[in-house]
Protein backbone atom coordinates (compact mmCIF):
# COMPACT_ATOMS: atom_id res chain seq x y z
CA UNK A 1 0.00 0.00 0.00
CA UNK A 2 0.96 3.72 -0.80
CA UNK A 3 1.57 5.70 2.19
CA UNK A 4 1.11 8.76 3.45
CA UNK A 5 1.63 10.50 6.85
CA UNK A 6 -0.66 13.05 6.66
CA UNK A 7 -3.93 10.80 6.88
CA UNK A 8 -6.02 14.23 7.65
CA UNK A 9 -5.14 15.79 4.75
CA UNK A 10 -6.46 13.39 2.29
CA UNK A 11 -9.72 12.97 0.21
CA UNK A 12 -10.85 10.23 -2.14
CA UNK A 13 -12.76 10.64 -5.06
CA UNK A 14 -14.73 7.90 -6.46
CA UNK A 15 -15.94 9.15 -9.83
CA UNK A 16 -15.78 9.04 -12.92
CA UNK A 17 -12.30 9.74 -15.59
CA UNK A 18 -10.81 13.09 -15.37
CA UNK A 19 -11.03 13.79 -18.79
CA UNK A 20 -15.18 13.89 -18.65
CA UNK A 21 -15.47 16.85 -16.17
CA UNK A 22 -16.35 19.83 -17.78
CA UNK A 23 -14.14 22.84 -16.36
CA UNK A 24 -17.10 25.24 -15.71
CA UNK A 25 -19.73 23.14 -14.95
CA UNK A 26 -18.83 20.36 -13.00
CA UNK A 27 -19.52 20.22 -8.98
CA UNK A 28 -17.21 17.29 -8.23
CA UNK A 29 -13.89 19.85 -9.73
CA UNK A 30 -15.91 22.89 -7.87
CA UNK A 31 -15.76 21.05 -4.44
CA UNK A 32 -11.96 19.57 -5.29
CA UNK A 33 -10.67 23.03 -5.96
CA UNK A 34 -12.31 24.15 -2.77
CA UNK A 35 -10.65 21.13 -0.60
CA UNK A 36 -7.07 21.73 -2.26
CA UNK A 37 -7.11 25.54 -1.17
CA UNK A 38 -7.84 23.94 2.24
CA UNK A 39 -4.34 21.72 2.29
CA UNK A 40 -6.39 19.08 1.04
CA UNK A 41 -4.67 15.93 -1.17
CA UNK A 42 -7.57 14.61 -3.93
CA UNK A 43 -7.09 11.34 -4.30
CA UNK A 44 -9.23 9.99 -8.03
CA UNK A 45 -10.57 6.64 -8.48
CA UNK A 46 -13.29 4.88 -10.51
CA UNK A 47 -15.47 2.07 -8.79
CA UNK A 48 -14.15 -0.94 -11.00
CA UNK A 49 -10.52 -0.17 -9.22
CA UNK A 50 -12.40 -1.27 -5.64
CA UNK A 51 -10.81 -4.45 -3.70
CA UNK A 52 -11.01 -5.60 -0.74
CA UNK A 53 -7.70 -7.75 0.29
CA UNK A 54 -6.35 -8.46 3.72
CA UNK A 55 -9.90 -7.17 5.40
CA UNK A 56 -8.61 -3.55 3.66
CA UNK A 57 -10.60 -1.60 1.23
CA UNK A 58 -7.90 0.02 -1.06
CA UNK A 59 -8.72 1.51 -4.83
CA UNK A 60 -6.33 2.03 -8.08
CA UNK A 61 -6.01 5.56 -8.93
CA UNK A 62 -4.09 9.03 -8.88
CA UNK A 63 -2.67 11.64 -6.69
CA UNK A 64 -4.36 14.54 -8.63
CA UNK A 65 -3.82 18.45 -8.53
CA UNK A 66 -6.46 20.15 -9.76
CA UNK A 67 -6.11 24.15 -11.52
CA UNK A 68 -9.09 26.62 -11.91
CA UNK A 69 -10.11 27.86 -15.43
CA UNK A 70 -7.12 26.42 -17.33
CA UNK A 71 -7.79 23.74 -20.60
CA UNK A 72 -5.43 21.46 -18.97
CA UNK A 73 -7.19 21.61 -15.39
CA UNK A 74 -6.21 18.69 -13.83
CA UNK A 75 -1.92 17.09 -12.98
CA UNK A 76 -2.06 13.22 -12.22
CA UNK A 77 0.56 11.12 -10.33
CA UNK A 78 1.46 8.02 -11.15
CA UNK A 79 -1.44 4.83 -10.75
CA UNK A 80 -1.02 3.68 -7.26
CA UNK A 81 -2.96 1.66 -4.83
CA UNK A 82 -4.31 3.22 -1.96
CA UNK A 83 -5.07 2.00 1.32
CA UNK A 84 -9.12 4.40 1.37
CA UNK A 85 -9.07 3.88 5.60
CA UNK A 86 -6.05 6.55 5.01
CA UNK A 87 -8.69 9.35 3.81
CA UNK A 88 -10.08 11.83 5.84
CA UNK A 89 -13.34 11.91 3.77
CA UNK A 90 -14.49 9.90 0.91
CA UNK A 91 -16.63 11.38 -1.76
CA UNK A 92 -18.81 9.63 -4.15
CA UNK A 93 -19.19 11.52 -6.71
CA UNK A 94 -19.47 9.19 -9.78
CA UNK A 95 -22.52 9.49 -12.13
CA UNK A 96 -25.80 7.32 -11.59
CA UNK A 97 -27.18 5.56 -13.18
CA UNK A 98 -28.04 3.66 -9.62
CA UNK A 99 -26.93 0.07 -10.86
CA UNK A 100 -25.14 -2.98 -9.35
CA UNK A 101 -22.03 -1.53 -10.10
CA UNK A 102 -23.09 1.62 -8.13
CA UNK A 103 -24.89 -0.90 -5.25
CA UNK A 104 -21.15 -2.92 -4.99
CA UNK A 105 -19.56 0.90 -4.34
CA UNK A 106 -21.54 0.93 -1.46
CA UNK A 107 -20.86 -2.33 -0.12
CA UNK A 108 -16.73 -1.88 -0.32
CA UNK A 109 -17.53 1.67 1.24
CA UNK A 110 -19.89 0.49 3.72
CA UNK A 111 -16.53 -1.41 5.52
CA UNK A 112 -14.64 2.05 5.91
CA UNK A 113 -17.64 4.06 7.08
CA UNK A 114 -16.35 3.75 10.94
CA UNK A 115 -12.95 5.24 10.27
CA UNK A 116 -13.55 7.37 7.56
CA UNK A 117 -16.30 10.56 7.04
CA UNK A 118 -18.17 9.35 3.53
CA UNK A 119 -19.92 11.56 1.70
CA UNK A 120 -22.77 10.83 1.01
CA UNK A 121 -23.40 7.99 3.15
CA UNK A 122 -23.14 4.63 1.27
CA UNK A 123 -25.40 2.81 3.49
CA UNK A 124 -28.01 5.51 3.01
CA UNK A 125 -28.14 6.13 -0.80
CA UNK A 126 -28.10 2.33 -1.32
CA UNK A 127 -31.19 2.43 0.75
CA UNK A 128 -32.94 5.66 -0.93
CA UNK A 129 -33.68 4.83 -4.62
CA UNK A 130 -34.29 8.60 -5.86
CA UNK A 131 -37.39 8.28 -7.29
CA UNK A 132 -39.00 5.66 -4.66
CA UNK A 133 -37.86 8.39 -1.51
CA UNK A 134 -39.43 10.96 -3.18
CA UNK A 135 -42.73 9.27 -2.11
CA UNK A 136 -42.48 10.03 0.93
CA UNK A 137 -43.67 13.30 -0.35
CA UNK A 138 -46.40 12.37 -2.17
CA UNK A 139 -48.61 15.17 -1.34
CA UNK A 140 -46.41 17.81 -3.02
CA UNK A 141 -45.80 16.23 -6.20
CA UNK A 142 -48.30 15.90 -8.96
CA UNK A 143 -50.27 13.02 -9.62
CA UNK A 144 -47.67 10.13 -10.39
CA UNK A 145 -47.82 6.67 -9.78
CA UNK A 146 -44.95 4.23 -9.92
CA UNK A 147 -45.58 0.60 -11.86
CA UNK A 148 -44.41 -1.53 -15.11
CA UNK A 149 -47.67 -2.01 -16.13
CA UNK A 150 -48.80 -0.75 -18.93
CA UNK A 151 -52.65 -0.75 -18.49
CA UNK A 152 -52.29 1.19 -15.44
CA UNK A 153 -50.44 3.64 -17.52
CA UNK A 154 -52.91 3.87 -20.16
CA UNK A 155 -55.71 4.44 -17.88
CA UNK A 156 -53.18 7.44 -16.27
CA UNK A 157 -52.73 8.76 -19.52
CA UNK A 158 -56.99 8.66 -20.43
CA UNK A 159 -57.23 10.46 -17.11
CA UNK A 160 -54.69 13.19 -17.44
CA UNK A 161 -53.66 13.37 -21.32
CA UNK A 162 -50.37 14.59 -20.55
CA UNK A 163 -48.12 12.69 -19.14
CA UNK A 164 -44.46 12.53 -18.45
CA UNK A 165 -42.94 8.96 -18.01
CA UNK A 166 -39.43 8.53 -16.37
CA UNK A 167 -37.52 5.11 -15.87
CA UNK A 168 -37.25 4.84 -12.13
CA UNK A 169 -33.54 4.42 -11.97
CA UNK A 170 -32.69 7.26 -14.86
CA UNK A 171 -30.62 10.71 -14.49
CA UNK A 172 -30.06 13.46 -16.11
CA UNK A 173 -33.39 13.67 -18.60
CA UNK A 174 -31.96 10.61 -20.49
CA UNK A 175 -34.90 8.05 -21.61
CA UNK A 176 -37.89 10.61 -20.57
CA UNK A 177 -41.15 10.36 -22.49
CA UNK A 178 -43.54 12.73 -23.09
CA UNK A 179 -46.65 11.57 -24.64
CA UNK A 180 -49.41 14.71 -25.83
CA UNK A 181 -51.86 13.33 -28.43
CA UNK A 182 -50.99 10.18 -28.89
CA UNK A 183 -50.17 6.86 -26.44
CA UNK A 184 -47.44 5.00 -27.78
CA UNK A 185 -47.56 1.63 -26.35
CA UNK A 186 -44.80 0.47 -28.46
CA UNK A 187 -42.37 2.68 -27.18
CA UNK A 188 -44.06 2.56 -23.64
CA UNK A 189 -43.21 -0.68 -23.60
CA UNK A 190 -39.47 -0.38 -24.88
CA UNK A 191 -38.84 1.77 -22.19
CA UNK A 192 -40.62 -0.75 -19.03
CA UNK A 193 -38.31 -3.99 -21.14
CA UNK A 194 -35.13 -1.57 -21.05
CA UNK A 195 -35.34 0.43 -17.99
CA UNK A 196 -37.76 -1.69 -15.27
CA UNK A 197 -40.54 0.16 -13.70
CA UNK A 198 -41.23 4.09 -14.15
CA UNK A 199 -42.40 6.99 -12.76
CA UNK A 200 -45.48 8.47 -14.41
CA UNK A 201 -46.54 12.18 -13.59
CA UNK A 202 -49.42 14.54 -14.90
CA UNK A 203 -47.25 16.96 -17.35
CA UNK A 204 -47.01 19.95 -16.15
CA UNK A 205 -46.98 22.71 -18.70
CA UNK A 206 -44.68 25.58 -16.79
CA UNK A 207 -41.72 23.42 -17.55
CA UNK A 208 -41.39 25.35 -20.45
CA UNK A 209 -40.51 28.34 -18.26
CA UNK A 210 -37.93 25.94 -16.21
CA UNK A 211 -37.57 24.34 -12.81
CA UNK A 212 -36.11 25.16 -9.74
CA UNK A 213 -32.85 22.98 -8.45
CA UNK A 214 -32.46 23.65 -4.77
CA UNK A 215 -29.39 22.47 -2.81
CA UNK A 216 -29.41 21.11 0.67
CA UNK A 217 -26.54 21.02 2.42
CA UNK A 218 -26.20 19.06 6.04
CA UNK A 219 -29.99 19.96 6.44
CA UNK A 220 -30.34 23.16 5.25
CA UNK A 221 -31.74 24.78 2.61
CA UNK A 222 -28.56 26.58 1.03
CA UNK A 223 -29.91 28.00 -2.43
CA UNK A 224 -31.75 27.36 -5.99
CA UNK A 225 -31.32 27.81 -9.90
CA UNK A 226 -33.88 27.88 -12.19
CA UNK A 227 -32.85 25.25 -15.47
CA UNK A 228 -34.55 26.62 -18.62
CA UNK A 229 -34.84 23.82 -21.07
CA UNK A 230 -34.01 24.45 -25.07
CA UNK A 231 -36.27 25.33 -27.55
CA UNK A 232 -38.99 22.64 -28.51
CA UNK A 233 -37.47 20.96 -25.49
CA UNK A 234 -39.18 19.35 -21.85
CA UNK A 235 -36.06 19.12 -20.56
CA UNK A 236 -34.74 21.63 -18.17
CA UNK A 237 -31.23 19.88 -17.30
CA UNK A 238 -27.97 21.62 -18.07
CA UNK A 239 -26.85 18.33 -20.05
CA UNK A 240 -29.91 18.32 -22.04
CA UNK A 241 -29.22 21.97 -23.21
CA UNK A 242 -30.82 23.63 -20.29
CA UNK A 243 -29.89 27.28 -19.32
CA UNK A 244 -29.52 28.06 -15.59
CA UNK A 245 -30.58 31.52 -14.17
CA UNK A 246 -31.32 33.09 -10.93
CA UNK A 247 -33.72 32.43 -8.84
CA UNK A 248 -35.19 32.60 -5.11
CA UNK A 249 -37.87 30.33 -3.52
CA UNK A 250 -41.36 31.33 -2.59
CA UNK A 251 -42.64 30.55 1.14
CA UNK A 252 -44.31 27.63 -0.30
CA UNK A 253 -40.72 25.80 -2.23
CA UNK A 254 -39.04 27.24 0.80
CA UNK A 255 -41.15 24.83 3.42
CA UNK A 256 -41.50 21.99 1.41
CA UNK A 257 -37.79 22.13 0.71
CA UNK A 258 -36.81 22.54 4.81
CA UNK A 259 -39.35 19.33 5.20
CA UNK A 260 -37.21 17.31 2.89
CA UNK A 261 -33.56 18.42 4.33
CA UNK A 262 -34.69 17.67 7.51
CA UNK A 263 -35.75 14.14 6.35
CA UNK A 264 -32.66 13.85 4.22
CA UNK A 265 -30.31 14.53 7.40
CA UNK A 266 -32.23 12.31 9.20
CA UNK A 267 -31.50 9.22 6.95
CA UNK A 268 -27.58 10.46 7.00
CA UNK A 269 -27.76 12.34 3.50
CA UNK A 270 -25.59 15.28 3.76
CA UNK A 271 -25.81 16.77 0.28
CA UNK A 272 -28.30 16.49 -1.77
CA UNK A 273 -30.24 18.33 -4.88
CA UNK A 274 -33.95 18.57 -5.65
CA UNK A 275 -36.47 19.75 -7.96
CA UNK A 276 -39.51 21.91 -8.18
CA UNK A 277 -41.86 22.36 -11.59
CA UNK A 278 -43.90 25.81 -10.10
CA UNK A 279 -44.97 24.35 -6.87
CA UNK A 280 -44.71 21.55 -7.30
CA UNK A 281 -41.90 18.49 -6.00
CA UNK A 282 -41.27 16.62 -9.65
CA UNK A 283 -39.77 13.09 -7.72
CA UNK A 284 -36.34 13.22 -8.52
CA UNK A 285 -34.03 13.80 -5.11
CA UNK A 286 -31.02 14.08 -5.95
CA UNK A 287 -28.52 12.03 -3.68
CA UNK A 288 -26.07 9.74 -5.59
CA UNK A 289 -23.94 13.20 -7.35
CA UNK A 290 -26.05 16.26 -6.80
CA UNK A 291 -24.78 18.98 -9.44
CA UNK A 292 -25.30 22.71 -10.07
CA UNK A 293 -22.88 24.30 -7.67
CA UNK A 294 -20.87 25.94 -10.63
CA UNK A 295 -23.50 27.54 -12.17
CA UNK A 296 -25.03 28.99 -8.58
CA UNK A 297 -21.94 30.60 -7.92
CA UNK A 298 -21.53 32.32 -11.03
CA UNK A 299 -25.23 33.15 -11.02
CA UNK A 300 -24.70 34.62 -7.33
CA UNK A 301 -21.01 35.00 -6.30
CA UNK A 302 -21.37 32.61 -3.60
CA UNK A 303 -19.29 29.09 -2.83
CA UNK A 304 -20.96 27.01 -2.05
CA UNK A 305 -18.56 25.01 -2.06
CA UNK A 306 -17.07 26.72 0.81
CA UNK A 307 -20.53 25.90 2.76
CA UNK A 308 -19.79 21.99 1.88
CA UNK A 309 -16.18 21.98 3.84
CA UNK A 310 -17.15 24.36 6.24
CA UNK A 311 -19.84 22.70 7.41
CA UNK A 312 -18.03 19.00 6.88
CA UNK A 313 -15.09 20.09 8.91
CA UNK A 314 -17.21 21.61 11.66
Amino acid sequence: MHKLKKKKHIIAVQANALNTLKVNTDTTLLLCLEAQKRGYKIFWYHVNDLSIDKNKVSAKGYFVKFFEKRKNFFLKNKKINFDLSKSKYILIRQNPPFNMEYINSTLYLEKLISSVKIINNPIAIRNISEKFYSTKFFKYMPPTVLTKDINKIKIFYKKYKKIVIKPIHGYAGKGILFFNNTFKKKEILKLLHNNGHAMVQKFLPNVKKGDKRVFIINGKVCGAIRRIPSKNSILSNISQGGTAVKTTLNSKQNKISSIIAKDLLKNKIYFAGIDFVSNYLIGDINVTSPTGLPQYKELTGINLGETFWNSLEN
